[in-house]
């Protein structure tokens, strides 16, 4: 299969020099579950914890080919456009949009923050508009992750009777069995509720002929695999793929081959996380460890804080211990409700609350402003875990601060 590739550098940087690890299996604290569930759990010099952030008055070199009012869209959707306050595209928005007007299959690979979801919504929509009995699924890992990209999608279709579902787990699958009789543009899911739906006989994939797979690779390694071929082999064989991925590997490029034809292929290279997030570990004693963030929470540049903890349970305990010390904190993980969680996150979006306590899995996907700090009270599994964790902080080119908790040498 050929695929034809565009590379987007804007004014990026590349990794400097020893900053990706080489890592042996091992329990670093101990063994322990790892993020995807599969009982892994890699030895992390803890010296990858630490770098300074690179301070910079570089000028983006990006220069986009378009403005939004260029791409070929119909009036209602530019003015929904400028109603949102969107000028000028990103990096994957000037080179994605065209593309799928055009109807060709695409790989993008981008990070959350650069504008991917409104990337695809906004030339689907678009398809919508034209042809109101066409529908799109839109699969992601997350629950949080469906949520944020159905509440972007009524922000551009406000008053257009363009109607959404959302079908994720932890929230009441009655409802959204009573929401799936009705014709629904956009359908947005996470695998597993889809799987138990589609099983159900409530949606019908052979109905869509769009779908969307964002961050496939965390679909990937979180075990989704099946459920996405599920999907797709359900789905006709002539439909517009979309396809999100924020890495490449052997096994995305498999998946990649299997589910698009000829596809575009989009990358963008962000600015290492590295770059602009300062890094360090605090040394602590096991049983010092609240005392210590405690302490770091008093201090008036935590402002906003996002604490990952290994477990459910340990984040919820957590956040419990923090509130008895008159900290404002709430918890996420997956044994909270989905209204719960949703409630959590919108307090710390709004900066009604100074901590947020979460799992690595509960985090996935979250994209909120202003975070100061990112602190690892549990160690993560793996590297690509804690490179996950560190970039809820620093975005849009600010300064972001990220310190790990590790055991005394």
């Amino acid at each position: 299969m050929r695929t034809r590739s565009f590379r987007v550098s804007p004014g990026g940087r590349s990794r400097r020099p020893g900053s990706r690890p080489s890592f042996r299996r091992g329990g670093f604290n101990g063994r322990g579950r790892g993020s995807q569930g599969q009982g892994r759990r890699d030895f992390i010099d803890p010296s990858l914890f630490i770098n300074k952030a690179v301070i910079t008055e570089e000028v983006d070199n990006f220069v986009p080919e378009h403005a939004f009012q260029d791409f070929k869209v119909e009036s209602r959707l530019k003015q929904a456009i400028e109603a949102k306050g969107y000028k000028i595209p990103t990096p994957i928005q000037d080179r994605t949009i065209p593309h799928i007007l055009n109807g060709a299959d695409i790989v993008g690979v981008a990070d959350t923050g650069t504008g991917k979801t409104a990337a695809f919504l906004i030339p689907l929509i678009n398809k919508i508009i034209l042809n109101p009995k066409e529908q799109v699924l839109i699969i992601v890992p997350t629950r949080e992750l469906a949520l944020q990209i159905e509440d972007e999608l009524r922000g551009f279709t406000r008053g257009m009777r363009i109607y959404s579902v959302s079908c994720v787990g932890g929230m009441s699958i009655g409802r959204q069995i009573s929401q799936l009789r009705y014709h629904n543009s956009f359908v947005i899911g996470t695998p597993g509720r889809l799987k138990d739906l589609i099983g159900r006989g409530f949606i019908s994939c052979a109905k869509f002929n769009t779908i969307v797979l964002d961050e496939a690779d965390r679909m990937l390694d979180m075990g989704f695999v099946h459920d996405m071929r599920l999907v797709m082999s359900a789905m006709p064989k002539e439909r517009h793929t979309l396809f999100f991925s924020a890495t490449t590997s052997r096994e995305v490029d498999s998946l990649i081959k299997e589910f698009l034809r000829d596809p575009v292929r989009i990358t963008v290279k962000k600015r290492d996380t590295s770059a602009n997030v300062d890094q360090d570990v605090v040394r602590v004693a096991e049983g010092n460890k609240l005392d210590v963030l405690r302490e770091l929470l008093a201090q008036p540049e935590f402002k906003k804080v996002l604490v990952f903890a290994r477990t459910k349970f340990g984040a919820e305990r957590l956040s419990d211990m923090l509130i008895e010390r008159g900290f404002k904190s709430e918890s996420i993980h997956g044994n909270k409700n989905q209204s719960k969680r949703q409630r959590a996150l919108v307090m710390f979006k709004e900066s009604r609350i100074q901590v947020l306590v979460a799992t690595d899995v509960a985090a996935r996907g979250l994209d909120i402003d202003n975070i100061s700090h990112v602190i690892n009270y549990d160690v993560p599994a793996t590297y690509d875990d804690y490179i996950h964790r560190i970039g809820r902080t620093g975005r849009a080119n600010k300064q972001g601060k990220a310190l790990t908790f590790v055991g005394h040498s």
